[in-house]
């Protein structure tokens, strides 16, 4: 008998698979999502990607990149404060700095790196400390110090996302600063096992997101209230955070707002919905199109032309296909009514997923044609189509996200979109029949 693992349950990278895809709670009895095996794994990629590199270390301050290199979470209304800092060198483990009780909570619940390797850290709070005290220079100090004690000062350093202040402050240690998010970027741009069930997991809890919605949705309910059902789903079965939920109908839905309303959904109304959430860090970014009690022939149309563009650029994915391969199969902006490329941006495109919403590989007609780059299995995006009807009173967007398998690839997004599906009442009609019952 074959011993051969199915293709979904197979891992990349040389890592052990996961059992129950998607399953993340504890058994004695099998293998799930291995937390230990996901943190040396993403650390290891993110140091191979610095070896490869002319760069001599790290400074991080993006949320996603310190997660990466250290899972430490302090919550996610930290992400655009650039408080915390990790400082990744070759050959070390990452340092972090971090407010001082969560530094002390790592010291406590995180073993994987010594308790030196979490300090507590102080930073001007985006501004708010004012710049003559010393904050940005002190911080700068601190992590020149530290290069030049390991041997690195001369070295270029790499660094993700930084305020002006602080960059300024490196500066004038005499560091060599340089972009580090581009090297980040391709360490997280092939998924591993683990991140990939985590997706997956993600990706069911939009599932059931979107069936609890399908039953809610009917006229009278407005944008707002879709936004709030659709949040305590999520929370209530696990969700770590609800990053956005896009809740779009009727007239609004052309040209596409990127912003939910208090609107009232009416009878025949479409309505497009992106749901944007993360489960253990790892997120979702997934559209589906619903009418609510009826659908007229231009918006069905609508839905078979985005559906032709989604199915046609999903049957070119497989390793080593090319980015350009994909997006040749997207309408140009003219056909639906943007000038350029660029005005027509994220309406037909691609994205990676992972910790971050947007990664590698991101693929578009703006600049895929001209600048391919080669799929990989283990790749983890989402694919976005868009079509207005003609009169633009509606419009259908969906997405789908799927992972790069050996021979092809697999959909992690599952609610149903092969066709466009009425919510909502149905609304019957009566036939009269001839006085004399004929036809009964």
């Amino acid at each position: 008998m074959s011993t051969t693992l199915p293709a979904f349950y197979r891992a990349t990278g040389g890592s052990a698979p996961v059992a129950s895809p998607g399953a993340t709670s504890g058994v004695d009895w099998e293998r799930r999502v291995d937390f230990d095996r996901l943190r040396a794994e993403r650390l290891a990629k993110a140091r191979a990607e610095l070896e490869r590199s002319h760069l001599g270390a790290l400074i991080l301050f993006d949320m996603n990149n310190i997660r990466y290199v250290t899972a430490t979470h302090i919550g996610n209304w930290a992400r655009d404060k650039f408080f915390r800092c990790a400082l990744l060198m070759r050959g070390q483990d990452p340092i972090l700095w971090d407010i001082g009780s969560a530094a002390r909570t790592h010291q406590m619940f995180a073993p994987w790196f010594g308790k030196d390797n979490w300090r507590a850290g102080l930073s001007t709070w985006r501004g708010a400390v004012p710049e003559n005290v010393g904050i940005e220079a002190g911080n700068a100090r601190r992590l020149a110090n530290l290069l030049r004690e390991h041997g690195l000062a001369d070295e270029p350093v790499g660094v993700d996302v930084v305020e002006l202040p602080v960059l300024r402050a490196l500066e004038r240690e005499g560091l060599r600063v340089e972009d580090g998010n581009s090297l980040m970027l391709d360490a997280r741009s092939v998924k591993t096992a683990d991140e990939i069930a985590l997706l997956d997991h993600s990706a069911a809890l939009v599932d059931g997101a979107y069936d609890e919605l399908y039953r809610a949705l009917r006229p009278g309910i407005r944008e707002n209230d879709c936004v709030a059902l659709v949040s305590r789903f999520l929370y209530e079965n696990g969700s770590e955070e609800v990053e956005a939920v896009n809740s779009i109908s009727g007239e609004r839905c052309s040209p596409h707002p990127h912003v939910f309303s208090d609107r009232i959904i009416r009878p025949g109304d479409t309505a497009y919905f992106d749901i944007i959430h993360s489960y253990n860090g790892y997120r979702t970014c997934y559209y589906r199109t619903l009418n609510v009690g009826s659908a007229n022939s231009a918006q069905r149309d609508a839905y078979k032309r985005a559906r032709e563009y989604m199915d046609n650029a999903i049957a070119e994915v497989r390793p080593g296909a090319s980015s350009a391969d994909l997006v040749r199969h997207f309408p140009a902006a003219g056909e639906f009514g943007f000038a350029t490329e660029e005005e027509a941006f994220g309406l037909q495109y691609c994205h990676g997923i992972g910790l971050g919403l947007w990664e590698r590989p991101l693929m578009s007609r703006y600049h895929s044609l001209e600048h391919p780059i080669e799929l990989v299995e283990g790749m983890v995006f989402a694919i976005e189509t868009y079509w207005p009807t003609p009169d633009g009173s509606a419009a259908a967007r969906i997405e789908e996200e799927l992972v790069v398998t050996a021979d092809g690839c697999r959909l992690l997004t599952r609610f149903p979109a092969d066709q466009l599906y009425v919510a909502g009442t149905r609304y019957w009609t009566g036939v009269e029949l001839p006085a004399n019952g004929a036809g009964r």
